[in-house]
């Protein structure tokens, strides 16, 4: 994908995501050592950042990024219900696709 289709297709997902409620289940849930609350918080953050400057993330952003995205993996296993598991999914693709999109990421 080009740049700008990068940025059309993560802005839209962006859109689509924060119309979904968290999953309820989750909150105050540790999952493989992770705060799934705060691993939210995090990656959206760092998403929603991402789109605000235009497709772009500085190096500290870039290393929660790549942090967060790392921690989700690990936690992604041990979700056991399917609309957490829909919601980290749909959020785990979102941050891969802004953190594969950002020009620097393999600085």
């Amino acid at each position: 994908m080009s740049n700008d289709q990068d940025f059309e297709v993560i802005s839209r997902l962006w859109q689509e995501f924060r119309k979904v409620p968290f999953p309820a289940r989750l909150r105050g849930v540790e999952l493989a050592g992770e705060d799934m609350v705060l691993l939210d918080l995090c990656l959206a953050g760092c998403v929603s950042t991402w789109g605000g400057k235009g497709g772009d993330l500085d190096a500290k952003r870039l290393r929660i990024l790549r942090e967060c995205l790392t921690a989700l993996e690990k936690a992604l296993p041990l979700v056991g219900d399917t609309e957490g598991l829909d919601y980290y999914e749909r959020l785990h693709h979102m941050a891969k696709l802004a953190l594969t999109a950002t020009p620097h990421a393999t600085d």
